[in-house]
């Protein structure tokens, strides 16, 4: 057997600590796939006074990243650390030591992705971070390799499990969003700040990484349109649900053409879609190829051992490029020029609750508001509101342009009549 492998770890927090368990656990694997033994020979931690247990018994515990980065010994840099900056800088220095790196984060990789993958690329190393998207999802390895020659032209995910978790207790047990925010952040879901996962920066971030690798095409954090679910109300997803439609909040990147959209919102999706399924903290992404068709990947999106089975996948697969000498081609340069489609490409179906003047006239003057800016209704829903005072409407238009839409949107919020604009979704995934 080979010489063995050495692995420096940057963090030991959930996942650091699950990295090195399955690293421990799974040497017998690991040494047959690679055909060395692997070790985790240094950690990164904040403190060396804190207790780390058995898990730290026989690895060298440092807190000077050069310790690491600096190490001639070390062939591999794993980066679970989180955070920004610092993150971006560690690994942008093992880099230019000729250090491979395999990172879970999501934020640098969204922000600072294409620099890194520059830098990996005229280093001769290799740069993996198949847990930044969806935990223990193998989604991106599956959009690289699995997918390799089809032409992507959707994909619609949920990538985040505390939102997910949110709206699967508000629609499933009718509960409040503020009271299943704090059941989150007592199980771990969410965190102390919450802002990231709820306002669907999180999400964002995912959806540009699968963008720009299922695209081929670099997509940036500021490409996407982004809202959250903090005003999302349990009359929204009775209404949704009784017009029969589940709503998620969903990542989704369209390509028409050269040219694509991509946003993060809370959208609504036929109750008979595989996405409406998808409950609690889990996530899935649904892909749409020219070949292929629709296919679906599911799993848990979160959690330490699934999120450091990703890491280690990534792991195995970069110390197999190093044993047969093919390291450095992993940065797949993108193929196209990016093109965003503007409001006038952009087409979707939209649900609508307003309140309105329960008074003769009032559909009229709403039905030619739609008319005028070429919005068709699909589905129709009207309830009287403070003993016949005034009346909720509720409507499904059919596929729109976003600029008529938002057109509209300006209208009602001029129209005598209509009292107020209560919410406004997207809705996707029809299987008609």
């Amino acid at each position: 057997m080979a010489q063995q492998m050495n692995v420096g770890l940057l963090g030991f927090g959930t996942v650091g600590t699950g990295v090195l368990e399955i690293i421990e656990q799974h040497q017998d694997k690991l040494a047959h796939q690679i055909g060395a033994p692997v070790k985790v020979k240094k950690v990164l931690v904040s403190s060396l006074d804190k207790d780390r247990g058995p898990a730290a018994a026989h690895t060298e515990l440092t807190t000077n990243a050069d310790d690491i980065l600096l190490d001639d010994d070390i062939d591999v840099v794993v980066e679970v650390m989180g955070g920004m900056e610092q993150a971006r800088d560690y690994m942008k220095k093992a880099l230019e030591q000729g250090k491979h790196v395999v990172t879970a984060n999501k934020d640098v990789m969204a922000v600072y992705g294409s620099e890194l993958l520059k830098t990996a690329n005229e280093q001769k190393c290799d740069l993996f971070y198949e847990a930044s998207v969806a935990g223990g999802i193998p989604i991106l390895r599956t959009i690289v390799e699995g997918l390799a020659s089809d032409r992507i032209t959707k994909m619609m995910g949920i990538v985040n499990g505390t939102t997910n978790y949110i709206l699967t207790q508000m629609t499933k047990e009718g509960r409040l969003y503020e009271d299943v925010l704090k059941e989150a952040q007592a199980l771990g879901y969410a965190e102390a700040d919450p802002t990231a996962d709820v306002e669907g920066l999180d999400a964002a971030r995912k959806i540009s990484i699968l963008g720009t690798l299922g695209f081929s095409m670099n997509l940036d954090l500021d490409d996407v349109s982004v809202s959250g679910i903090s005003s999302v109300t349990s009359q929204d997803l009775q209404y949704s649900k009784q017009l029969g439609y589940t709503m998620k909040l969903i990542g989704i990147a369209v390509r028409d053409g050269d040219k694509v959209e991509v946003s993060v919102q809370p959208t609504l999706v036929p109750h008979e879609h595989p996405l409406a399924s998808v409950d609690d903290e889990f996530n899935a992404v649904y892909v749409y190829g020219e070949a292929v068709g629709e296919t679906m990947f599911y799993g848990p999106g979160a959690g330490k051992l699934p999120t450091a089975t990703a890491v280690v996948s990534d792991l195995v697969e970069v110390l197999k490029n190093k044993r047969l000498g093919v390291t450095g081609n992993s940065a797949i340069i993108p193929q196209f020029e990016k093109q965003l489609k503007t409001d006038e490409e952009i087409r979707s179906k939209y649900f609508l609750r307003i309140h309105a003047k329960d008074k003769r006239g009032t559909f009229a003057a709403l039905t030619r508001i739609f008319d005028e800016h070429n919005v068709s209704l699909e589905k129709i829903l009207q309830v009287p509101l403070n003993e016949g005072r005034l009346a909720e409407i509720i409507v499904v238009t059919h596929e729109v342009t976003k600029k008529d839409y938002e057109e509209v949107l300006e209208r009602l919020q001029d129209e005598d009549v209509v009292v107020e604009i209560k919410s406004s979704y997207r809705t996707e995934g029809d299987m008609s």
